[in-house]
């Protein structure tokens, strides 16, 4: 998904305010890497889309807060097998 990077910027944007997805998923669905995604949402879109960017920031402040509880969940079904 490579050329325009706004218009990329957006899409990544858009799939995680409505899917609320992470960021490993973001990129995973995209085919980019998690640092492109970063670097697209918090660098990027900041400068030319600010109420989209705010919109996102909230999700993957949500995402950071509850990553905690996702990783006891996968540690949890790694060692139950299930």
């Amino acid at each position: 998904m490579k050329g325009n990077i706004e218009e990329r910027a957006c899409r990544l944007a858009l799939y995680i305010i409505e899917n609320k997805a992470t960021v490993r998923a973001a990129a995973q669905r995209f085919g980019i890497s998690k640092s492109t995604v970063h670097k697209d949402l918090q660098d990027r879109l900041s400068v030319f889309n600010r109420p989209l960017y705010l919109q996102v920031k909230a999700v993957l402040d949500e995402n950071k807060a509850q990553r905690h509880i996702r990783g006891g969940i996968a540690t949890r079904r790694k060692y139950k097998g299930g």
